[in-house]
């Protein structure tokens, strides 16, 4: 459970015209060793990770490597990593991506239930058992409302099962992301010269429009979220709203 007990009410107000550097350092205080970044390595992690690592250098930043991802993730991974010296947590499925896909098929190609399936066991399942073994108390990590319908919805600070859960981005639109890049010269995601606004694994991502919203080409059309982030499903939503989120 979060300790020390917090209102989560009064903390979203408290921030809600706060720098994101301001709300990093308060977790920081508040958190300290039980105080985690999460990255995806997609096409706007290094704004997280460079905003996160100049506030508190050598924080444990976890990826979840699905085994799916673009080779140009994983090359992008490494170039982040030494660039910005992460302190970085890879957990993966105990199921190989071959013998997942054995055992239960191209889960990715049976529609939502199939996907959700698949998120279960590529992603939910080792960021729970990374929460475990690093002690999670809260969780940094960088959803934006304007990314999707389901993530408007979200607050700055949020109760995610006994963990803090903390967006310091939230409110920034595309440009504000894409000018602290430039600032900051920060190199993009390979993939977003070739029209991929939002990357995930190889098999259900797909270049978007500019016209459609960042995660409208992932999982082909049939869901915008994994789960790590919002409830996939009525039963998930009623689950977290139990607990207080």
């Amino acid at each position: 459970m979060i300790e020390p007990p917090l209102d989560f009410a009064a903390l979203n107000r408290q921030f809600a015209q706060s720098e994101p550097t301001d709300l990093i350092a308060w977790a920081d205080q508040t958190f300290g060793s039980g105080l985690v970044l999460s990255t995806s390595f997609g096409a706007q992690s290094a704004v997280m990770l460079h905003l996160v690592t100049r506030v508190v250098p050598g924080i444990a930043v976890i990826w979840i490597d699905t085994g799916f991802n673009f080779s140009q993730t994983y090359t992008y991974a490494e170039e982040l990593t030494k660039r910005l010296k992460l302190n970085l947590k890879v957990y993966q499925s105990d199921l190989s991506p071959g013998r997942m896909t054995a055992l239960h098929g191209r889960l990715w190609e049976m529609g939502a239930d199939g996907m959700d399936t698949y998120h279960r066991i590529r992603k939910i399942e080792p960021r729970d058992r990374a929460f475990r073994e690093l002690n999670v108390a809260s969780w940094l990590n960088g959803p934006r409302r304007d990314q999707t319908d389901l993530r408007k919805s979200l607050q700055k600070v949020e109760n995610f099962d006994g963990i803090a859960k903390i967006h310091p981005i939230l409110d920034w639109p595309s440009r504000q992301v894409h000018a602290y890049m430039t600032e900051h010269d920060l190199p993009c995601h390979p993939l977003v010269a070739q029209g991929y606004v939002s990357i995930g694994d190889w098999h259900s991502t797909e270049s978007v429009s500019g016209s459609q919203q960042e995660r409208a080409g992932r999982f082909a059309g049939l869901k915008q979220e994994c789960g790590l982030h919002v409830p996939q499903t009525e039963a998930e939503n009623a689950s977290r709203e139990s607990c207080g989120l």
